[in-house]
């Protein structure tokens, strides 16, 4: 039964009346220890100095409270380090490779050196402002501020789901969160799309096609295999995409595990053709997964010039890079090969596709994220009048501008 032991005195009876005799441990240690038997039946204890008794009655009282509300936490739970949890929550999560490499570099480059080495339950507010006023002021960008601190919150809350501490100091009212708007997408339009396209390497020019006439991602467009074109259908299967695991290249689901198919464009799909006859489309053999993972062959549109897979950063720097100063665009972050996507998203918004199905053709998990990202490119309902009155009245194009507005 919960008590608190008095460990320098004990009660004894003299002439039948109670007296405090001292202990052995007099003046030893901490007095007062307050003891109670956890939620899983082992008994824990907590000390107090002399002088605390009443301390001790107020943490008995609320131990109780907790353990019957269910809310209980053992003190000894949150003397496990943020690092040593951190660790051990990514070996045991059931993310993806890449993600959780990310995890691990970003934790050791911008979490461990500050309070990985603090017991978890000492993380408290002012640790986690004082941490995102120092990233702030690095100049550190806020998009990846953001991304830290909502992966460092992401590990406090699995730290309250196991009990490990009772609240998360990240979802108090008195830390914010890195604000962060991101900037507005901007697509190409049809003549930075074929200027760009003329100067690109001819070996590596379906990859536009694919960028912007299917949605793709990049890691998908090197992936893209004969076998996923649907003739019969005019589809093309996304099914698998190239990134790199560990230093490794590895085929892969795509983002998100989620398998899609696009509707294929007769263009795309002449091109497809035309660049498998200049290029024979040649096996790639690849783990499945992660670096150890089960082998895997796929004939693919995309290779070096050795006939080996395409390297993402070995690409962006020898292939597109070059290309975007061939094409006179500046070279900067927004014009990198997810531009390709933007602008596929952009020519059918433009032609009055639904968020629901573009978010589809992206593979997005939520068309609200797609909302979100392309809203400033949906067509005004003025626009949308003009154009059905000009058609009707057989005045202008009767088709949608497409990419020339984009």
């Amino acid at each position: 039964m919960a008590h608190i032991e008095d460990r320098w005195y004990k009660t004894v009876v003299v002439d039948d009346r109670n007296v405090q005799v001292p202990k052995a441990t007099h003046g030893k240690g901490m007095r007062y220890r307050v003891r109670y038997i956890g939620p899983d039946g082992r008994e824990r204890s907590e000390s107090f100095p002399d002088r605390r008794k009443r301390d001790a009655s107020a943490f008995l009282a609320q131990v109780q409270a907790d353990i019957l509300k269910g809310t209980y936490v053992d003190p000894d739970a949150g003397r496990v380090t943020f690092r040593k949890y951190a660790d051990e929550w990514l070996s045991a999560a059931s993310c993806d490779e890449s993600t959780r490499e990310r995890l691990e570099r970003q934790f050791r480059l911008h979490v461990y050196p500050v309070f990985g080495d603090r017991p978890i339950a000492a993380v408290q507010p002012n640790t986690i402002r004082a941490w995102a006023k120092q990233l702030q002021d690095s100049g550190m960008a806020a998009s990846y501020r953001r991304n830290l601190f909502n992966d460092v919150s992401m590990i406090l809350n699995a730290a309250v789901d196991d009990r490990k501490v009772i609240s998360n100091p990240c979802a108090l009212k008195t830390v914010r969160a890195p604000r962060y708007v991101p900037a507005k997408v901007l697509p190409w339009s049809t003549d930075r799309l074929a200027s760009f396209r003329a100067v690109m390497r001819e070996r590596y020019r379906i990859a536009v096609d694919l960028g912007a006439g299917c949605g793709l991602r990049q890691g998908e467009i090197f992936a893209v295999s004969p076998d996923d074109v649907d003739t019969s259908r005019r589809l093309l299967h996304v099914v698998r995409q190239i990134k790199i695991v560990r230093g490794t290249l590895v085929f892969a689901p795509p983002k998100g595990g989620k398998l899609r198919e696009v509707p294929l464009p007769d263009a795309v799909a002449a091109r497809l053709r035309e660049h498998a006859d200049q290029v024979a489309p040649v096996p790639v053999t690849l783990p499945w997964g992660t670096p150890d993972g089960e082998p895997r062959t796929v004939t693919v549109y995309l290779s070096t010039a050795n006939g080996d897979p395409i390297s993402r950063p070995s690409f962006n720097a020898n292939v597109w890079k070059p290309a975007i100063r061939a094409a006179g665009v500046e070279d900067t972050r927004q014009n990198g090969m997810h531009v390709l996507r933007h602008t596929y998203a952009s020519v059918l918004l433009d032609a009055g596709e639904n968020i629901k199905a573009l978010s589809l053709y992206l593979g997005h998990a939520d068309p609200g994220f797609t909302l979100r990202v392309y809203t400033h490119l949906l067509p005004t309902s003025e626009d949308r009048t003009r154009r059905a009155i000009d058609s009707a009245f057989g005045h202008g194009p009767t088709t949608p501008d497409g990419l020339a507005t984009a």
